[in-house]
């Protein structure tokens, strides 16, 4: 599947700050996508609701209601929309939040314009990937939970939760390469589309977090399990 392909996407823009808004606007219909703009909370949330999206660029800042509380409504009503978050530089915290909240991924503001059209290309070339991937392996069994691939829940005998579409894809690449040590540098270049080393903390958040769904002690993990200096390696075997 090449970019060609992703021509026509439709793309919803959460932003009230109006000229960076109709910037993005302008220059991702360039690209060929189409984009409706939401300058609130509660905007995007209506829009949402009433319209088909394939991607939503989230600003963290909103009024009414803010970029978490919209990425929260967003995830219960499309678990799989892909959900790229703006937050300001200085937001370590903030990004975190977001990608706990259920945002895919983040660019901090001041951005390049560049970067943003490749992460956003970046995030719908993985949406095509897990959907085909999703139809061919619909479910899993790990640990104690039933995963399904398509819906995203993970269902127990007590307890059920479900994954954002991130962890479901990172959770996809370790079970495509298992017994693999497979490295940051690798999950960031083949789920995030990432090429920057600096980023590799993103890698550690959500590997966390699959330890805390599917270990039975996360901090002696026995099926995402760490090899020194080199990665992560997913088995089965304990």
């Amino acid at each position: 599947m090449n970019d060609h392909d992703f021509h026509g996407s439709r793309i919803l823009i959460v932003e009230d700050e109006e000229s960076l808004a109709v910037g993005l606007e302008f220059n991702l219909n360039e690209e060929g996508y189409q984009v409706s703009i939401a300058p609130d909370g509660r905007q995007a949330i209506d829009k949402f609701d009433k319209e088909p999206f394939d991607l939503v660029i989230l600003d963290i800042m909103l009024p009414y209601l803010n970029g978490y509380e919209v990425a929260e409504h967003m995830r219960q009503t499309d678990p799989q929309i892909p959900i790229l978050m703006l937050t300001a530089r200085t937001g370590i915290k903030d990004r975190i939040k977001g990608l706990e909240t259920g945002a895919d991924d983040y660019i901090a503001k001041p951005f390049h314009l560049d970067e943003l059209l490749l992460r956003v290309k970046g995030m719908l070339r993985r949406k095509a990937w897990y959907k085909s991937t999703a139809n061919e392996n619909p479910t899993l069994v790990i640990g104690n939970y039933t995963v399904n691939f398509n819906n995203l829940l993970c269902v127990s005998s007590r307890n059920e939760f479900r994954l954002t579409p991130h962890e479901a894809m990172l959770l996809k690449y370790m079970i495509e390469h298992k017994d693999t040590v497979v490295s940051r540098q690798e999950l960031l270049e083949n789920v995030w589309q990432i090429d920057k080393p600096v980023e590799t903390r993103t890698v550690d958040i959500f590997m966390a977090r699959l330890r805390k769904y599917f270990e039975i002690n996360p901090k002696s993990p026995q099926i995402f399990k760490s090899v020194r200096s080199a990665g992560y390696l997913f088995s089965t075997e304990h």
